[in-house]
């Protein structure tokens, strides 16, 4: 074995106060392996804006309770004694632990902790720090990644996710800490009770809702934390409690029934849609894991289901909380990767509209009057005359007002789908699609960039190119990111950026197509015209 490793292993060790990772690397070096060892200590998890996500086991490399207390070590120096931290974990392995020890640091240092009262959603977590004045938040989950993972991730005083530059002020912090087991550990810290939780769902009741509460809703939180927490806030606001799928109902850190606990990937909603099937039900609600995202489904007219897309929903929710909100200076926000079709409502409307980099951590800063967010990834954050209850996507909001949204519809006699081809008719079919490509190699990628950055392409799906931008500059509007964005002829749009937590490409594809006859022949041209655009960009990229 490598001495350089060996090392690294036995001073890590005389740390860890975590018997199981101790017993882990102990076997490790036993047995010598060494590759093994490398994986856990050839590099380290890096704190960034998302905070820190990975697989559990020992080493830096790695999720575990050293790893923890160091980013609570230096979370606690960059706020400094005396500032207060809330702290929320979901039901995935350790989490809870990882918690207490960001609790005991915390309070070790001079700071004071709160702590949630049980595995929670994450959008409870960034409503408790705008409600109890925190100085932040920080919140222990991995979202829907696969079982082996854990997370921790921050949040500032604005009750959103960190920006540049705290993120690396965080990471420096990190990097300048000790030993854990020379950091003083503290045990003052504070247990939240249900009233914190109840006043959250008194923020669910308050949006825009509607009056219409008849609906059967079939309904999974994937093992996660949802459950318990949608149904309240479903009761609470005098709708009848979902059916909830038995076998998903209970938090499950390893997720049986599914392969990968997120539901966009196959397969994770096929038990909710057929408990769907079974009660014959108006609506399908899934939230991840922890919560912060709402997947929807529908029935058809062919007697199935179906599940909508993130942007079909954010259009149905956008323009829903537009008129039912009033004022001059509202604003309505997505990212540059989600539909065009929210700016073409908000315009219709006179609101104001802003598009911004991936992730909710930038849909929170475009600016005052914010009512409605929402990204292609099944994040939304629902707001109401009072603006928005929750600085982060919130499933259980997003939930709630979907099922308003559906219950009146019903009413009226409609469905959801009626009201999408209503926008279609009104404002164009705004259609969307993706095409990602996976690697081995990473460096194929950054060829293909270089390749694309060099020689833009002039035409895509038989539509001209009418403008590139290398969104690396940056703008008036955007931080420089690493992407590129094409403008073609008739309103479509493709936008081009490597994935930040795979080796993929991720393509964002969107046509605009009128409505001049029937709503489903357009939905018929716009495929035809998505698996254009996919043809020719695939053999641009060149992979």
């Amino acid at each position: 074995m490598s001495s350089d490793l060996v090392r690294l292993a036995r001073s890590w060790l005389a740390q860890d106060p975590d018997p199981e990772t101790r017993a882990e690397l102990v076997a490790l070096l036993e047995n010598g392996d060494d590759d093994a060892l490398r994986e856990r200590f050839g590099g380290k998890l890096e704190f960034g804006t998302a905070g820190l996500r990975g697989e559990l086991g020992a080493g830096p490399n790695r999720m575990n309770r050293v790893t923890v207390m160091r980013a609570a070590a230096g979370l606690a120096e960059v706020l400094g004694p005396g500032r207060h931290v809330v702290i929320g974990y979901d039901a995935r392995h350790k989490s809870d632990v990882f918690a207490r020890d960001t609790a005991a640091v915390l309070t070790g240092a001079g700071l004071r902790a709160s702590v949630l009262p049980s595995p929670l959603p994450t959008p409870v977590l960034a409503f408790a720090v705008r409600r109890l004045g925190a100085d932040a938040g920080v919140t222990v989950t991995a979202s829907h990644n696969p079982p082996r993972d854990n997370g921790y991730k921050v949040y500032w005083d604005d009750g959103s996710q960190i920006v540049p530059p705290i993120d690396a002020e965080i990471s420096a912090a990190i990097d300048a800490v000790g030993p854990v087991s020379e950091l003083p550990l503290g045990s003052g810290w504070t247990e939240l009770g249900d009233d914190l939780v109840a006043a959250y769902l008194a923020a669910m009741t308050a949006l825009p809702l509607g009056d219409a509460r008849e609906l059967r809703v079939a309904y999974t939180p994937l093992h996660g934390v949802g459950g318990a927490t949608l149904t309240r806030a479903f009761l609470a606001a005098g709708f009848d409690a979902p059916a909830t799928v038995e076998a998903q109902a209970a938090p499950d850190p390893d997720f049986p029934t599914v392969a990968f606990p997120n539901p966009e990937e196959p397969g994770a909603m096929d038990l909710a849609l057929e408990l769907a099937r079974r009660v014959g039900a108006d609506l399908v609600l899934a939230n991840d894991p922890d919560a912060d995202r709402c997947a929807v489904g529908v029935p058809t007219p062919g007697g199935d289901y179906r599940m909508l897309t993130g942007d079909e929903v954010g259009a149905l929710l956008g323009e829903h909380v537009i008129r039912r909100t009033s004022g001059d200076g509202r604003l309505v926000a997505t990212t540059i990767v989600s539909s065009s079709l929210l700016g073409a409502i908000a315009s219709e409307y006179g609101v104001r509209h802003a598009e911004t980099l991936t992730g909710f951590k930038w849909i929170m800063k475009a600016g005052e009057g914010l009512v409605f967010g929402y990204e292609e990834a099944l994040g939304y954050s629902v707001g109401s005359e009072a603006g928005l209850p929750v600085h982060d996507k919130d499933g259980i909001g997003a939930a709630l007002t979907v099922a308003g949204l559906a219950a009146q519809a019903r009413l009226d006699g409609r469905t959801l789908l009626d009201l999408l081809d209503d926008q279609a008719r009104r404002y164009g079919l705004h259609a969307t699609s993706q095409l990602s490509v996976r690697v081995d190699d990473v460096s194929l990628i950054t060829g293909a960039m270089a390749r694309l950055r060099a020689a833009p392409p002039v035409e895509l799906g038989g539509r001209e190119v009418e403008s590139s931008d290398d969104l690396s500059e940056g703008s008036a509007d955007l931080p420089p990111t690493d992407g590129l964005r094409y403008r073609l002829s008739d309103g479509a749009r493709v936008v081009v950026r490597p994935s930040g937590t795979e080796p993929k490409l991720k393509c964002y594809l969107e046509v605009v197509v009128p409505v001049t006859g029937e709503v489903p022949a357009a939905r018929e041209r716009a495929v035809r015209a998505l698996d254009a655009l996919k043809a020719d960009l695939s053999a641009a990229l060149g992979l």
